[in-house]
């Protein structure tokens, strides 16, 4: 990380994404001073037929999750959930560019190009766009993370491989991000599935390991401007 404090920001589909994809890093960034700040598309769940109990349920998680990172509080921008493919793009965009401008951020996280879920791959383009590097954009990092049961669930195909070549380093923080995962109990499943609290620490371990750390998350840069 910087010395300098950083703006961050987490554009994300669904909330739940943020924790699994970049949870530690985002402790880290709010341990080290930096404003954090988590944005969502769509709601998680309402393309599954649920009420809107448990939409209320799924944000007073996010609330909760943020809070137990460090970060502000979240933003919703109220997308139907699952069905972003079918909504003009140029709409994705603007919402996201109107949180940018109020925002501000010098950092963005947000999910990889190929991703299972429709609403990642809407989401990484959107954000994509919005983020272009007009002159004078304050914007000089973006990153894609991945998210356990889409990112690894993808058919293989080489242009759509994750393939990390930033690891941060979350040893100290695996305890905040088991928490913040916790928040969003609803959304965890039982051990072998990729979403359980077992195969999300597996996979720190893994990507740690590939970097000579205990724990890490990975990205893929999308940007990385020195001025």
């Amino acid at each position: 990380m910087n010395s300098a404090p950083e703006i961050v920001l987490a554009m994300v589909a669904h909330p739940d994404d943020e924790v699994l994809g970049a949870g530690g890093t985002l402790a880290r960034h709010a341990a080290a001073g930096d404003a954090v700040h988590i944005a969502f598309l769509a709601d998680g769940v309402s393309a599954r037929g649920d009420n809107s109990a448990a939409a209320k349920r799924r944000a007073k998680a996010a609330h909760k999750a943020a809070s137990q990172l460090g970060a502000r509080e979240p933003r919703f921008l109220g997308f139907r959930d699952n069905r972003l493919d079918s909504t003009d793009l140029l709409d994705v965009t603007q919402a996201i560019e109107n949180i940018i401008a109020a925002v501000k951020p010098t950092v963005v996280y947000t999910h990889h190009a190929g991703d299972l879920n429709i609403d990642h791959v809407i989401c990484h383009r959107a954000v994509l766009t919005a983020c272009r590097p007009l002159p004078g954009c304050a914007i000089r990092r973006i990153y894609a993370m991945e998210v356990p049961s889409s990112t690894e669930w993808s058919a293989p195909v080489y242009s759509n491989v994750f393939v990390p070549s930033r690891f941060v380093d979350i040893s100290a923080l695996q305890k905040i991000k088991r928490a913040a995962l916790e928040a969003y109990g609803e959304e965890m499943r039982p051990s072998p599935h990729a979403r359980s609290f077992e195969a999300i620490e597996a996979l720190a371990t893994w990507r740690g390991a590939g970097a000579g750390l205990k724990a890490a998350e990975a990205f893929m840069v999308l940007r990385d401007v020195e001025p």
